[in-house]
């Protein structure tokens, strides 16, 4: 048990002390705001405040778990033991910054609630990040400065025993088109036919008629090569399945169709299967409802898992739809135009609700890599895409996290544009699958 003194214990404190504590070093910890209780506590001790209390680990405080509502920050970041840190503290600290303010602000996406301009797809985009822009987006720095805090206090306190967290890997799927040529119905194939004479291209003319006449498998049916490799590596598998109404950005497959819903039952089978709220369904929470139902009645089950299309995360309002439906676990967080980890962290967290200040119960799983990313936003071949993903890897390993990564059924057909990239997934499998 770790004894804590606070000068005030508030909802920003208390969060990051349950995530740095409990679900990274997994210890106990016992938080307190009486110097009195504080100073006849026996065992291992720690003060987070301005100044000492007695003879404990002391780390000096900054304002900001003390503050409510959302302002601008003045960061200025320096190295500190080959990292990036900011809000600087004095030489009485066990450490020359505030980590704990620091991780919150990460972690909590703090930067996202301030005034920024927002990508084509009304997204924050990764360049506009505190990470991207000094250099560390790559990093999951909240890991790194929370293996600092059990170094130290292990130091003073050799009895406090801290658990060893097992790394793990989890490889998600989503399936925005789970066929190219199949269960379309009438109109789309026409539409397909159509556009492909249009193009003059005979040879998507000739494949649309071979998967359709059942003489050649749909190119997008990549669903054995994947439960083959799970069988293989024996590794945690997610799918989430795009269940919209068909519109510009929402293209998969009607939800009547018997095949599709088949397909997802058999997926259901081997892997969890969550929803993937589409793109319509980010701004009217009777959509994502509708779409969440449908998946629940697929799979007669209740759905808890999610992750949104094209990755639209505003915050709060895109978490909070999700916790009036009950959605318990999320992997959106992550960004579209870069590989790493968003909100600096590669353990999965609860959300904080900046506006509301409290912790959720929605847990956050962030994905550090998608292929998407490499290929069309940072121009990566496929044969130099695993100079990007092992290092991520390597960094999730060296602290005991979960390396989740994105991918898409129809990228692994290993055709046209996607050619070398089937083996790029298998790779990346073999090497995170090593614990």
């Amino acid at each position: 048990m770790l004894h804590i003194y606070t000068d005030k214990i508030t909802h920003r404190n208390k969060y990051i002390f349950n995530l740095i504590f409990k679900d990274i070093l997994h210890i106990n910890f016992e938080l307190t705001e009486s110097v009195e209780a504080f100073r006849i506590s026996g065992g291992a001790k720690m003060s987070y405040s301005q100044n000492p209390v007695a003879d404990e680990v002391h780390f000096t405080s900054r304002n900001l778990l003390l503050e409510n509502g959302i302002t601008e920050q003045n960061i200025s970041l320096f190295d500190y033991k080959n990292c990036k840190v900011f809000f600087a503290t004095g030489k009485s600290s066990a450490l020359p910054f505030d980590v704990f303010s620091a991780s919150f602000f990460l972690v909590s996406r703090y930067e996202e609630y301030l005034p920024h301009i927002r990508d084509e797809h009304d997204r924050f985009d990764a360049k506009d990040s505190l990470a991207f822009i000094n250099g560390f987006l790559q990093k999951p720095v909240v890991n790194i400065w929370s293996g600092w805090i059990k170094d130290i206090l292990s130091q003073r306190f050799p009895d406090l025993i801290f658990p060893l967290r097992k790394y793990e890997f989890i490889s998600t799927i989503d399936i925005d088109n789970a066929y190219a040529y199949r269960e379309k119905g009438f109109t789309r194939s026409l539409g397909g036919y159509l556009k492909s004479l249009i193009k003059f291209d005979l040879k998507e003319i000739s494949e649309r008629n071979r998967v359709l006449l059942g003489l050649e498998k749909d190119p997008y049916d990549t669903y054995d090569f994947q439960l083959k490799m799970l069988k293989k590596y024996k590794f945690k598998s997610i799918y989430f399945i795009l269940l919209g109404d068909y519109g510009v950005n929402d293209k998969n497959l009607p939800v009547e169709s018997e095949k599709f819903q088949s397909l997802i039952k058999m997926l259901g089978d081997y892997s969890l299967v969550g929803i993937h709220p589409s793109y319509g369904s980010n701004k009217s929470k009777e959509q994502l409802k509708k779409e969440v139902d449908r998946l629940s009645r697929i799979l007669h089950k209740e759905i808890t898992h999610s992750r949104q299309h094209f990755l639209k995360l505003t915050l709060p309002d895109t978490y909070r739809n999700l916790i009036d439906l009950d959605i318990r676990h999320d992997y959106t967080m992550g960004f579209a135009s870069q590989v790493g980890f968003r909100a600096s962290i590669c353990t999965p967290f609860n959300f904080y609700d900046l506006d509301m200040e409290l912790e959720t119960n929605l847990k956050v799983h962030p994905f550090a890599v998608m292929e998407g990313t490499l290929k069309y936003y940072m121009k990566v071949e496929p044969e130099d895409a695993m100079k990007k993903i092992i290092p991520l890897i390597d960094e999730v390993k060296a602290v005991n996290g979960s390396f989740i990564s994105l991918w898409h059924n129809d990228t692994l057909n290993d055709q046209k544009l996607w050619k070398g990239w089937k083996a790029v997934y298998e790779e990346m499998i073999q090497y995170a699958s090593i614990n």
